[in-house]
């Protein structure tokens, strides 16, 4: 892929003081209650120009995306925003914490060892932020997770409004020499452009490369690149079209963040599905109907330590199958016990999915789909899109207890736990032109938006 520096406008910390209190998380990952909170956090926050508050009252000369139009004439104006003076590819550094390293992408679980460790380890994922020229989707940029047509006019009403792009598609590239890392190393002593820690307590810094030879050898290294988006579908389909629409050659360029699939910061979550609001629910049956294609291990509990320890079984079990490559997902109904279900007849896959890749059929994601949601269940794909019957649940933290707690609370009726996807799966569906089923993958942590912002 063909990339370039560029002098991004960034928050001035002279003017906004906390430039921190400026940033926010991706439009899409920005919940009403978090959206204001930010309005809070500071009268600058850039969610007021990404996800702005509507009103009863709006319409074609006074909306949301006129208001953002607005906030960013008005910030650059009065200094809030500043351009960079010279051109820059920028660092972006990410330190976190992981209650559970066996998610870790491309590491699994020593043989013979089942155990979990839900001590949390810190790690530091490296990306960096570049002007990347837009390819038609195919041989140079793949996509693995299906658009939909509401959040890219939304997307580009923005970008037609303001004239500039805010968020930052994350991209995945495979580099085994490293280029990119060694160049950040050296900058991370440096003082960082933006060092600030989000409500999950990551801390974000932003570092700038301005050395030409630096810059030229990140330049060199990517050309023959190809890249697999990891997350910001919507955005990078918007810039395809907003592409399309308009005669601005600066439409050529979308800021992306990139990272190596060599790095060890590079993290993939589970993310697990809690099912409601189904009639005529039947645990039992539900169970029994596993078991027809599945061979299903049951964890039994009968106080509050053993709750804990049956758990950590089921998450054991569930790890160690999926290191055999095995097709697993775990079960809790409510019912004192606890449930890993392992795939054991694979002619399953083949009448469910027909009309589908081999390489899709072999995912736990699309597994649990097709045999589970859609033939147990009656959930198919539109019943998924209406999101009326399953929640997704992002594996950070205490995500598998949260679950639990609505289904012993009678909020939902079941929750299905699942096993991260493999990198190695990501890049054999995308070469196959596949797309994965909805919420597959869960890369941690989220690329904040307001970092850098290029105006066109």
């Amino acid at each position: 892929m063909e990339i370039k520096p560029f002098k991004a406008f960034r928050f001035d910390a002279g003017v906004v003081g906390d430039v921190g209190s400026c940033i926010a998380p991706p439009y899409d990952c920005v919940s009403p209650a978090q959206q204001r909170r930010l309005y809070k956090k500071s009268k600058y926050n850039i969610v007021r120009i990404i996800k702005g508050k509507t009103t009863p009252a709006d319409n074609a000369e006074n909306n949301q995306y006129t208001r953002a139009a607005d906030y960013l004439d008005t910030w650059i104006k009065k200094g809030v925003l500043k351009q960079d003076p010279v051109e820059a590819i920028y660092a972006y550094v990410q330190d976190f914490e992981l209650a559970n390293p066996a998610q870790r992408l491309c590491r699994t679980v020593p043989e013979g060892q089942t155990d979990i460790k839900l001590k949390s380890r810190s790690f530091q994922r490296f990306s960096f932020i570049a002007l990347g020229r837009i390819e038609e989707l195919g041989k140079t940029v793949r996509d693995h997770e299906n658009t939909f047509d509401g959040p890219i006019i939304d997307r580009l009403n923005l970008i037609e409004a303001t004239g500039a792009k805010f968020g930052l598609p994350f991209m995945l590239y495979e580099d085994d020499q490293n280029i990119a890392e060694k160049i950040i190393e050296n900058v991370v002593d440096s003082r960082p452009l933006i060092d600030f820690l989000d409500e999950q307590d990551v801390r974000h810094r932003l570092f700038a490369i301005t050395a030409k030879d630096d810059i030229e050898a990140i330049s060199k290294m990517m050309k023959d690149k190809s890249c697999i988006i990891a997350d910001g579908h919507h955005r990078y389909q918007t810039a395809l079209r907003y592409l399309k629409k308009t005669s601005n050659p600066s439409a050529q360029y979308q800021m992306i963040a990139f990272a190596n699939t060599r790095h060890e910061g590079l993290m993939v979550l589970a993310t697990h599905r809690l099912i409601g609001n189904l009639k005529n629910f039947d645990l039992r049956k539900l169970l029994t109907c596993i078991e027809e294609d599945f061979e299903v291990t049951k964890f039994e509990f009968g106080s509050p330590h053993a709750k804990t320890e049956a758990k950590r079984k089921m998450l054991a079990q569930m790890k160690a199958e999926h290191n055999q490559d095995k097709n697993v997902f775990g079960v809790y109904g409510g019912n004192g016990s606890f449930y890993v279900a392992v795939l054991k007849n694979k002619q399953a896959m083949d009448s469910a999915a027909h009309e589908r890749n081999h390489t899709w059929c072999l995912l736990d994601v699309a597994v649990l789909h097709k045999l589970v949601l859609e033939k147990l269940l009656g959930i198919d794909e539109k019943k998924l899109a209406n999101g009326s019957s399953v929640e997704y649940i992002k594996g950070t933290g205490s995500a598998v207890d949260e679950a639990i707690a609505k289904v012993d609370g009678r909020g939902k009726q079941v929750a299905l736990f699942m096993n991260p996807i493999k990198l190695q799966q990501l890049k054999t569906i995308t070469d196959a032109g596949e797309k994965m089923p909805q919420k597959s993958t869960y890369f941690y942590p989220k690329i904040y938006t307001g970092l850098t912002i290029n105006k066109l």
